[in-house]
């Protein structure tokens, strides 16, 4: 075990601290979240399994702010409404804190370690509250088109999305101050998609929007997709497949087969379980949200299935936290072409 008095970076320092053993495995987040069954931007820096014991290390370069503890705190609380899960503890690793935080800290059991200003520690920084929403319909056009673009200017993404250069400069603004985005030589460029994904999923949960789930008597997810397209087309009713059934047609990337997901305004879903509904648990399952904005618009239609557009599919995968972590990456290396 490295010496605690000359470590080399924050995880050694912090493992010494809490005096694990050496063979304590840093956790997988993939695996861990998804464990959990729900759908959170929460996560802590390292998870650390010693024994029957799992440590939460959240490490901070910059200040502790209530909004940290608190969401350590959640994080905790959810965990411990799961069965047959090892106890959680804890850990705030930083170099400063304020008398505030750190007694609550305490009277919330989170152990405070104080970390020395000689160690490295992460660099990026935790997303934090605005008014300015990044989620939002117009902040999102924004994103997406400078993940079309690569590099641009300010300039060029305000005119490409006809928004006025105020709001495209506020909301540049915003992601250079969570690291999400550079800005070099009058170029502005995304340099951290994980952060940026974060922190969407975190103003805009796709839990939130989820209104519905019932059973239909299909055989498989892509024919479900395929009949309920054409069937709610006939009748002309507003409809748009989302999430993992229109990410994995635009990137052909594998997804579950056991369900479909779509939009559906609220008072088309007596219609929807009507021609669907069917008392069999053992067929596919429809999850249907409730829109929160216009999704139906420029909707696309891929191998006869109405699906959202390519930057609303990208925004609701955002939405699914962890457990789409994977397809959402390959769509946002993909969303260039797309």
């Amino acid at each position: 075990m490295q010496n605690s008095e000359n470590p080399e970076n924050a995880e050694d320092f912090i493992r010494n601290q809490l005096g694990l053993l050496p063979d304590a495995k840093n956790v997988d987040l993939v695996s861990l979240y998804d464990s959990l069954d729900v759908d959170l931007p929460i996560r802590p820096d390292f998870v650390f399994k010693d024994g029957g014991q799992l440590f939460f290390v959240e490490v901070k370069s910059t200040r502790v702010t209530l909004d940290t503890i608190a969401r350590m705190t959640l994080l905790r609380e959810i965990w411990q409404k799961k069965l047959n899960q090892p106890t959680v503890h804890l850990v705030l690793a930083t170099k400063t804190l304020n008398s505030r935080e750190e007694l609550l800290a305490g009277d919330l059991d989170i152990r405070v370690i104080k970390l020395p200003w000689s160690i490295s520690t992460p660099t990026g920084k935790e997303y934090k509250s605005t008014n300015l929403r990044i989620s939002s319909q117009k902040s999102w056009s924004i994103v997406t088109r400078l993940l079309k673009e690569k590099s641009t200017s300010i300039r060029q993404l305000a005119l490409k999305e006809g928004v006025s250069y105020a709001w495209t400069h506020k909301i540049i603004k915003i992601l250079q101050e969570q690291n999400v985005v550079k800005k070099e030589g009058g170029y502005v460029t995304i340099v951290d998609v994980k952060n940026l994904l974060n922190g969407v999923a975190w103003e805009r949960p796709m839990k939130n929007l989820e209104i519905e789930k019932i059973f239909v008597n299909f055989s498989g997810s892509h024919f479900a997709a395929q009949e309920i397209s054409r069937t709610l087309t006939e009748q002309k009713i507003k409809f748009a497949f989302t999430s993992y059934t229109s990410g994995g047609l635009y990137t052909s990337y594998a997804v579950r087969q056991d369900a479909v997901y779509l939009y559906l305004e609220k008072e088309t879903i007596g219609q929807f379980k009507e021609n669907f509904d069917s008392q069999k648990e053992n067929t596919i399952r429809a999850v249907i949200y409730s829109p929160d904005r216009d999704v139906f618009s420029d909707a696309q239609k891929k191998e006869s299935i109405v699906i959202t557009s390519p930057a609303q599919t990208l925004l609701d995968l955002a939405g699914l936290g962890y457990s789409a972590m994977d397809l959402t990456k390959v769509m946002v290396d993909m969303y260039a072409r797309l």
